[in-house]
């Protein structure tokens, strides 16, 4: 008798509240667990997705109502243990977005948590998210991914303190300007101006448009 795996797809959406990161779950309609809170997921559909990237796009926009412009496969995830139903594997994937973009999906099934104030989830969902979040501290110290926690304009100082909340650490801000300046992953967008309280104004920032379109192509390894 073939035995019955599991095949699921499991999606960790982040974004920046309060200067925190937080992760959006969503309430599970179906048992096991249901009611509780957890990463948006379901099941592969073998005659509707080509892959697990469609996978991974259709279960985001069914449960959030979001289709980010860049979506990573984190890993994937698989035992006996780690949902009652029995042996299970989750291909799971994980995105950025502003703040502006979960709010505009204004979908009432989903909360966005504190990742520090996290506690019990459903199966493993908490150590995925902790892998999550480890990725993320690693690549950025090195790559733009951080760039799409800063919605569609910035400025460096918004920049330099997504970095840091991903990192959880301060950067030097001379440092940082270079860093940024040799991935020219950013255009100043000409003669616009923050001007917030009594500081002096700051320009205003946009990914350039190549590499934008280069991250909608949902590749992974940038």
């Amino acid at each position: 008798m073939t035995p019955t795996i599991i095949q699921t797809i499991d999606v960790v959406l982040l974004t920046i509240k309060n200067d925190k990161l937080h992760v959006a779950l969503v309430k599970r309609e179906t048992p096991p667990f249901q009611g509780y809170d957890a990463l948006p997921g379901g099941y592969v559909h073998e005659q509707e997705d080509n892959d697990c990237l469609d996978s991974a796009l259709r279960v985001l926009k069914n449960k959030t109502g979001i289709r980010p412009p860049y979506l990573e496969q984190l890993e994937t995830f698989s035992g006996k243990f780690r949902d009652p139903r029995g042996w299970s594997v989750s291909v799971v994937y994980f995105a950025l977005v502003s703040l502006n973009v979960i709010e505009a999906a204004n979908n009432p099934q989903v909360s966005l948590v504190d990742i520090d104030d996290l506690k019990d989830l459903p199966f493993d969902h908490l150590n995925i998210i902790k892998t999550t979040v480890n990725r993320i501290r690693n690549k950025a110290q090195y790559s733009s991914l951080p760039c799409f926690l800063a919605g569609e304009t910035f400025t460096l100082p918004t920049l330099q303190k997504i970095y840091e909340i991903c990192l959880g650490d301060t950067l030097n801000k001379v440092s940082f300007r270079r860093k940024i300046a040799e991935m020219d992953v950013i255009e100043e967008i000409a003669g616009a101006l923050s001007r917030q309280g009594a500081s002096r104004p700051a320009k205003i920032y946009k990914l350039k448009p190549y590499y934008l379109e280069k991250l909608k192509t949902l590749e992974s390894g940038l």
